[in-house]
Order: structure tokens, then sequence, then C-alpha cells
């Protein structure tokens, strides 16, 4: 059994991660940690946990001192209040998910330019595996450290990922056009996201400056081999989870359909939780699963190529990705404790 605390366990991500990890036939959770609700018991914050999670919060100093009885910790805090802790954690041997921004970026002035904060361990990125399975599973195999990425990145990371790896793609043409659920924005309250305000609308956010275009045009640039700039738009819409991310490119030769999905299922040929659909991906079909579908269409007309990929922003962008990267550390199937297939309605 592989021993685990979860600092930030009380906010959307941490609640989704224990829900996994319940789930899970390998994992033993020693401790739950929370800024707001330290010594309230779990299912008084969650009551669908009563009778089956008894533990109480813990603050993140009682935190540090359980760190010696486990073997990986998961932080699913706020960019910026993971810093004091996570020396300690590695210091003591402890592998560490972190599914906060703190270390996805590798260049810590970018990071700054983006977070607006001084990165305080930066001798850490360097170690620091970004933790995306399709693409880095053999370093997130030997890693110690793992970013876990952000929701609207994997969307969009994978869904570009085999055209940009060919070369085939026009630099200066990717749009990246995505529809996140309100949960994206975490469980913090806040005004643009009460009901009366989102509900029967969508609207788009942080055009030209969402924080998540700085970790996507690092990535599609690695896999390119050269820098690439593109432009993000994010948008709300009122559904509790969930992304559906519209990528549109210029291919720098005319390709057929059927040659680009053949493309895309090499890619992923070996990825579990890759679909490559003929029928375009629709929320519903990932919704609290670990999938992302992804779907082609060519726009002859207009010499572009759509590509349109879904996941659950909770799941496979944040709590599952983070379980799928500890199974791939610590050995286990990749898929273990994340089998799971959406329902409908």
């Amino acid at each position: 059994m592989i021993k685990v605390g979860i600092v930030g366990a009380t906010g959307y991500a941490g609640q989704q991660l224990l829900w996994l990890l319940f789930n899970h036939s390998k994992i033993d959770v020693c401790f739950l940690s929370s800024y707001n609700y330290a010594n309230s018991a779990y299912s008084q914050v969650y009551p669908q946990y009563n009778t089956f999670i008894n533990k109480y919060c813990i603050d993140m100093q009682t935190a540090e001192k359980k760190l010696p009885m486990i073997d990986v910790l998961f932080s699913a805090l706020p960019h910026g209040k993971f810093f004091p802790i996570i020396e300690k954690a590695l210091n003591q041997g402890v592998k560490v998910i972190d599914l906060s921004a703190d270390f996805r970026i590798k260049d810590s002035n970018v990071f700054k330019k983006w977070y607006q904060i001084e990165h305080p361990k930066k001798y850490l990125l360097k170690n620091s595996v970004y933790g995306l399975p399709e693409l880095y599973k053999e370093k997130i195999r030997k890693a110690k450290l793992v970013a876990n990425p952000g929701c609207y990145p994997t969307a969009s990371i994978l869904a570009l990922a085999p055209l940009v790896n060919s070369q085939l793609v026009d630099l200066s043409s990717i749009i990246i056009d995505a529809k996140s659920g309100i949960s994206g924005a975490g469980r913090k309250p806040k005004l643009s996201n009460v009901f009366s305000e989102c509900n029967e609308s969508i609207r788009a956010y942080s055009v030209t400056c969402h924080r998540h275009t700085a970790e996507i045009e690092q990535e599609i640039s690695n896999l390119y081999g050269d820098k690439i700039n593109l432009s993000f738009i994010p948008h709300l819409i009122p559904m509790n989870r969930g992304i559906l991310a519209t990528c549109y490119v210029t291919l720098k030769k005319n390709i057929s359909e059927e040659s680009l999905y053949s493309l895309y299922e090499d890619f992923y040929r070996d990825e579990y939780f890759v679909r490559i659909t003929s029928k375009l991906p629709e929320t519903k079909w990932v919704k609290r699963s670990n999938l992302c579908d992804i779907g082609i269409r060519v726009d002859k007309r207009t010499s572009k190529v759509l590509i349109i990929s879904a996941i659950d922003n909770l799941i496979k962008g944040a709590a599952g990705q983070a379980v799928q990267n500890m199974n791939i550390m610590f050995g286990f199937e990749e898929t273990e404790g994340l089998k799971l297939i959406s329902i409908t309605p």
C-alpha cells in the first residue's frame, strides 16, 4: 500500500482526488490538510463522505509533521501556496504531485510574467516533470516532482500534439477556442460565478492574457522544436464540469481527413485514455471520466483543419491525471482506479 497525503483537500480538485483515491486498491490516505477547514470533519465539508471518510482535516503545520508517514504528497492548493512545504517533502524522500501551476512553467521569468510572483524555488524547476502522461510517460516514471497540467492545456495540447509533432502546422495559424464549466474557477465564491450571474449566459474571459497560454505555448513549442505563439480564448459556460476545446490550424500542405485520422490513431495507439472518434466529441461523453475524446474535421473551403477535444476538467484536467501520474511513478497499472465511463443523462 502506498501512503498518501493531500494538502488543499477541500477544494473541488482535492475532493475529486480523494474520491478517486478512496476507490484505488493500492492507496492508504494518511492525512487531509485544509487551510479553511482545519479541525473539521471532512464529512462536514462534503456530507456525501459521511461514514466513508472519517478523517478530520489538519492544518499545514501538522501536515508537515506527518510527512515522514507518507510516500507521495498531492497538492491541490492555489498557485504560490505550496512553496513552504514542497522542499521539506522532497528532502524526506516523499514524491510530490502538484496540481497547481507552480512547477509547470520551466522558465522562472515566464512564470513571473504570467503569475505576477517571483518563483522562490527556481532550482526545482529543472527537475520537475510536466505530468502529461501521453507525452512524458518515461520521464514521469522516474520523477520525484510532477507538475500536473492545467485543464485547458490538457485538452488543447492533446488535441494539437500529433499535428505539431509531425511538423505539418503553419506556426502562425494556431487558434484555440475553449469552453469550461464553472467548477474550473474553483470552490472559492466569486460574484462572477454565482448562479444568477452565469446561468443563461456564456462569456469570454482573460482574453489575450489567460495564464494557461504560457503553459500551452511551452509544450507546443517543445513538440515542434521551435518557438510558437498562439491565440487562446477561454469561455465560461453554465455547466458544472467539462471542457471543449476547438483548435483551428492551417497546414503546410493539403492532407485528407482520413490521413489525419490515421496520424492521430497512430500517435495515441497505446494510450488508454485518449479516444480518437469519428463522431465529434461532446463533454457529456467524458463527464466524470479520465478520458479525452478527439475528433477532426478538414474544411476544404478555407484550408483549415479543426481538432475538437473534450475532457472532464476535474478529472483528466486535474485529479484523474494526478492519479494517472501516481500510478506511473509507483509502477501500478496506469488505469488503476481510473476505469471510469461516463453515464447519461
